[in-house]
């Protein structure tokens, strides 16, 4: 889902968002800063215009002129023609969203304490939904990643594909948060969303029934010629346990190539992503670097002994690869430690730093980027992959994995 994450006390970054975050239809967003309007009118005791507050509380004010903004939230409580409608709470949030919708930046969302609650126990209990990771792009509700074998790829959803209505709502009629809300929904019932697609004229209607999505992180399998195909699907806390698993049973069949799969993983964990390189790339070697406002560049190592160092790699990325999953093709490609085949990666090259404050309100707001050894950034551009193959549609109907065999006879060539 849905997503980078720092946190601030221990200056590590841990967490990638559009990735791709989750309510698991997914959701890769982050937000922006609190400012409570409200509680500083309240406290304050005085007009838009009091002096007392211009000169003690309004700390931009060598900047911006803040008087205009309490002339209009005094106009609106005196003169609004629905009183019931005025809400100071609701005010005070909207005004804080709109800070964040300023920045244009669709990883940077505030949410109000309603929302982060619903949201954290969407996280804490069972998800049921499509198995999507969605984005905001150029005010689009856009699609980065369905889940691997979830409804929303069973159904024919694509990297890209636009969300135009949700059932009979306007997606852009709609907040993020709501937009995210009306797709979620119990196992077994269905939506119905109306998709904009590149290189189709039309609109179309997709319905997709929901299901329960208990997606493994890592799979695996011995194909022939101890070549062996590895999976990720997401970057959780689950991933490495998973992984290590893979690699140890791996490492006993003398492998003589490896196939990472990355597609259709639109991220997770940052730190995550440098434990995979981490089992295939020398120790110490530097594999990112995070560059945020007045900071220290942080540059991120590799860690402990490699179990394999020396197996031929191929990473396998689609559009539908974001973030973390960027970030291990580009370090591989940048160590020229393997191969990247496939198609150009979705591109999302920033670092999200999550909060939550007294209220219950929480804040995800953009506080970084990060770049391949090379100092490359993929931000809104992606990974072009070293070896460009395209999934056959024929072959897709006849469940022939184009990109996946080609790996497979990438691999064998080798040895040859």
């Amino acid at each position: 889902m849905y997503n980078n994450y720092y946190p601030k006390k221990n200056n590590i970054f841990t967490y990638l968002v559009v990735a791709a975050f989750a309510f698991f239809i997914g959701w890769q967003v982050s937000s922006y800063g609190i400012l409570d309007f409200g509680e500083k009118k309240s406290s304050a005791g005085t007009s838009a215009n009091s002096d007392e507050y211009s000169n003690e509380n309004n700390k931009y004010s060598d900047k911006i002129d803040f008087d205009l903004f309490w002339t209009v939230w005094d106009e609106i409580e005196k003169k609004y023609v629905d009183e019931n409608l005025v809400d100071e709470e609701a005010m005070s949030y909207g005004a804080i969203k709109g800070l964040a919708e300023s920045l244009k930046d669709p990883y940077t969302v505030f949410m109000d304490p309603k929302e982060s609650k619903e949201f954290n126990e969407s996280l804490a209990g069972k998800l049921e939904g499509i198995g999507a990771e969605l984005t905001v792009d150029e005010k689009k509700l856009t699609i980065v990643s369905p889940l691997k074998d979830s409804p929303a790829q069973k159904a024919g959803l694509l990297p890209g594909d636009i969300i135009w209505k949700i059932d009979d709502k306007f997606s852009a009629d709609l907040s993020l948060f709501d937009a995210i809300m009306s797709i979620r929904g119990k196992k077994g019932t269905s939506v119905t969303l109306t998709i904009i697609r590149k290189g189709v004229t039309d609109p179309f209607e997709v319905s997709i029934v929901r299901d329960s999505i208990n997606i493994d992180s890592v799979t695996f399998e011995e194909l022939d010629n101890k070549i062996f195909y590895i999976s990720v699907n997401q970057f959780n806390d689950k991933t490495i346990t998973q992984f290590d698993k893979a690699v140890s049973e791996i490492v006993l069949k003398e492998p003589k190539g490896l196939i990472i799969d990355l597609r259709y993983n639109g991220g997770g964990f940052l730190d995550i992503s440098v434990d995979i390189l981490s089992y295939i790339v020398p120790p110490k070697t530097k594999v990112l670097e995070v560059r945020q406002r007045n900071e220290k560049n942080e540059i991120m190592e590799t860690r402990g002994t490699p179990p394999l160092p020396k197996v031929p790699i191929l990473v396998l990325v689609n559009e539908g690869s974001a973030s973390a999953s960027e970030i291990v093709a580009g370090a591989i490609q940048d160590l020229k430690r393997g191969v990247v085949m496939g198609t150009k990666t979705f591109g999302k090259g920033s670092v999200q730093e999550v909060e939550t404050f007294k209220d219950g309100s929480s804040i995800r707001m953009t506080v970084a980027k990060w770049f391949t050894p090379k100092g490359r950034s993929v931000e809104k551009t992606g990974l072009t992959p070293d070896i460009n193959v395209e999934q056959n549609e024929s072959d897709s109907d006849k469940k022939i994995d184009t990109q996946k065999e080609a790996a497979i006879k990438y691999l064998t060539d080798l040895k040859k």
